[in-house]
């Protein structure tokens, strides 16, 4: 598990600089590449029309535009449904109905006349027969019958009905068939045979008065076209504009071609603005990790898992946002719980903040944007460290609380119905839950690529069953209860601080495996035999004690303990002096120089030893962890050589050696405050306390050990 803690900022240096021109410059065009493929090469259909579609093809974006196809046919369409225009005017009409009534007058005249004059009857009917030229025979024989009331009155009759008629608009297609009509137009009071003579005679006189005019009828059709409003078709981002095998119509083609799909050139507008925002991000992302997170900044493989993250969380958007509801579906807050597990929550909120303007910009979808950033909020919040499966379980739940939240939202802002509410509710349950599924199933592997340490690991390497930890209690046991003891220390003092307290315990474990190499050399490990550092020179101690650092080193590389574990073995002693044999040294340098201690002789003898030879290599503790592993290392030893170990004495002890610490600058290289130095010694004393307490002399106990005092003595008598 990545170290939890953050030194101070330092200046900008040119290793900074270099560092973020080369990270900075494949990132940008990894992202400016994946974000404006489309833009710089867009997707082309080759097929022609009437030909089936190769593949399904769904619209890159959002876009309306003027279908000139179905604007056309809509114009043609209202041209075609105008009737023919006719030149009558209701003056014409009128004009004409006064030239036929004269032309009745006319005709009519010899009829009136022959009428009116005093004839015989043949002479009559002679008149009457030269009268009006071109009557049938049936119709003369019914004129001839007439006498003069009855003709005055069919005269009458067909005149109302010739200027009625003729008065109405005549078009030249619908001459025969006003003629035709004369006769129903005659009043039945009328014999048939009048009325017939009355359709003869008033036939002739019927004209047109209203011709086809092929002018009005163009200028009728144009302007009625012409009221036909362009059709506009809107494209929504994601909807299927084609799908495969359907043969392609010139419809699809025309919406192929404005959303740029065919025979389109390159969009370089849109190729720059979205090397832009790439450029932003990237730029955003390095410089807050340098400002911030300075260990994520100076390790390599810490950089690429974020750059890794980055491209492959943008690649699934940019090729999922182009559909109306598969974003939704997507495992993108898996990326928070990564970065949470691995690095820490503050790193994983940054990138999923850029992560969600970056899916709101790319899915052309605020709702998008929001549903990535806030349920990926809730998970970094509920996973918390990861330590166990049940974490993860429970930052699936709250994932889908959030996320099916949001869509609710603003489904009931009206971004969508309810049908397709429910669509994204079930697509949000899902993305939270594969998220889930998706962190749990990748974090060891990514940990392991990346030199990351996890929680499971360390739960593992924390199991009493680990072979090094079954060498340490079988071979060390002194060393094996003493690592427990500062297991607990650790533990509960990172808890204090905020440190992480798995990471701490675990170290702990492993601090003194260097140990295994030479066991007896260490106090703790001799059980009641003579101390073989009694017999030996200071010069000789120290270098054994030292030796077991780099002893742990080897024997945690050769059973391939994490990196972070491995740390702890040089950083638990820092730089720290080995007092005890420092001071015998001194002690035999004055003896031997013959000075009585006090003397300046005795003081030159004394600082003429050489100090760094009874000084740990270290380093000194690099982050919060390590210094409270060195804390709880020299606490645990010094509190168990008390005689008395009440809580005043507890107190003293812990307060001495972390003065000491301070005093020699263990921690200047980590960013433990002078707070949680005031912690760490509260957690100490309260823990030790619990393990040290006072127990209560059981009757048996006494009985026990005056039996033991009794057989220790070697008398077997009646005693007292």
């Amino acid at each position: 598990m990545f170290a939890r803690t953050m030194t101070r900022t330092a200046a900008f240096t040119r290793r900074d600089a270099v560092r973020l021109v080369i990270a900075g410059a494949v990132l940008i065009a990894v992202l400016g590449a994946i974000l404006g493929a489309d833009a710089l090469s867009p997707q082309r259909l080759t097929a022609a029309v009437g030909e089936p579609a190769p593949y399904d093809v769904y619209a890159p974006r959002s876009t309306q535009y003027v279908s000139q196809i179905q604007t056309t046919a809509a114009r043609a369409a209202k041209s075609q449904a105008v009737a023919p225009q006719f030149d009558y005017t209701a003056e014409g009409g009128q004009r004409a109905a006064a030239q036929q009534l004269a032309a009745f007058d006319q005709t009519v005249a010899p009829v009136d006349a022959a009428f009116g004059a005093i004839l015989s009857e043949e002479a009559r009917k002679a008149a009457l027969g030269a009268a009006i030229p071109g009557l049938s025979s049936a119709a003369m024989a019914t004129l001839e019958a007439l006498d003069e009331p009855g003709w005055q009155a069919l005269r009458a009759e067909m005149r109302s009905v010739l200027d009625e008629a003729q008065a109405q608009e005549i078009r030249d297609t619908d001459l025969d068939a006003a003629r035709a009509s004369l006769v129903s137009s005659i009043s039945t009071s009328f014999p048939a045979d009048q009325r017939s003579l009355a359709g003869e005679i008033l036939s002739p006189l019927l004209v047109v008065d209203s011709t086809y005019s092929e002018s009005l009828t163009e200028a009728a059709r144009q302007k009625a076209a012409d009221s036909v409003q362009p059709v506009v078709v809107k494209v929504s981002q994601g909807e299927l504009v084609i799908q495969r095998g359907v043969p392609l119509g010139t419809l699809d083609l025309e919406k192929l071609k404005a959303l740029g799909l065919i025979d389109q050139p390159a969009d370089l507008a849109r190729v720059a603005g979205w090397g832009l925002l790439a450029l932003l991000l990237v730029v955003l992302l390095l410089t807050w990790t340098w400002r911030f997170r300075p260990r994520i900044w100076h390790r390599t493989n810490t950089l690429w898992l974020l750059g890794l993250l980055l491209v492959v969380s943008t690649l699934v958007v940019k090729i999922v946002a182009s559909r109306s509801v598969l974003p939704f579906f997507m495992p993108l807050a898996a990326v928070g719980l990564l970065l949470t597990v691995l690095l820490d929550g503050g790193t994983a909120l940054i990138l999923i903040c850029l992560l969600g303007a970056l899916a709101a910009t790319v899915a052309g979808s605020i709702e998008f944007g929001t549903f990535v950033l806030l349920g990926s909020l809730a998970g970094i919040v509920a996973v918390r460290r990861g330590e166990r499966l049940a974490n993860f379980l429970t930052a699936g739940l709250a994932m889908a609380v959030v996320n099916v939240a949001v869509v609710g939202a603003f489904g009931l802002l009206g971004e969508h119905d309810l049908a397709g509410t429910v669509q994204l509710w079930i697509g949000a349950i899902v993305a939270a839950l594969g998220s889930a599924v998706v962190a749990v199933g990748t974090f060891a592997l990514l940990g392991n690529v990346f030199g990351i340490t996890t929680s499971f690991q360390l739960l593992e390497l924390a199991n009493p069953s680990q072979p090094l930890l079954r060498r340490l209690l079988l071979e060390t046991s002194g060393t094996y209860h003493h690592s427990l003891m500062v297991g607990n220390l650790a533990e509960v003092a990172a808890e204090a601080i905020g440190a992480d307290p798995l990471l701490a315990r675990v170290g702990a474990y492993y601090h003194d495996i260097g140990k295994l190499a030479n066991p007896v050399a260490f106090i703790e490990n001799q059980g009641g035999q003579e101390n073989l550092h009694d017999e030996l020179p200071p010069e000789q101690s120290a270098a054994i004690l030292k030796q077991h650092v780099a002893d742990g080193i080897d024997l945690a590389y050769q059973y391939g303990l994490p990196k972070p574990v491995i740390a702890f073995i040089p950083q638990h002693h820092g730089t720290a002096v080995m007092s005890f044999f420092l001071a015998k040294a001194r002690e035999e340098a004055v003896a031997a120089a013959g000075a009585r201690p006090g003397t300046p002789e005795a003081e030159a003898a004394a600082a003429a030893v050489d100090e760094r030879r009874y000084r740990h290599a270290g380093p000194k503790p690099q982050t919060k962890e390590a210094a409270i592993l060195m804390l709880a290392d020299g606490v645990e030893a010094s509190v168990r050589s008390l005689s008395s170990q009440d809580e005043p004495a507890i107190r003293a002890m812990v307060d001495r050696i972390v003065r000491e610490r301070l005093e020699g600058g263990q921690f200047d290289e980590c960013d433990l405050t002078l707070r949680d130095v005031e912690r760490i010694k509260a957690a100490f004393v309260k823990q030790l306390l619990g393990m040290y307490h006072r127990r209560i002399a059981y009757p048996q106990n006494k009985i026990v050990e005056l039996e033991s005092r009794r057989a220790a003595g070697g008398g077997t008598g009646s005693g007292a």
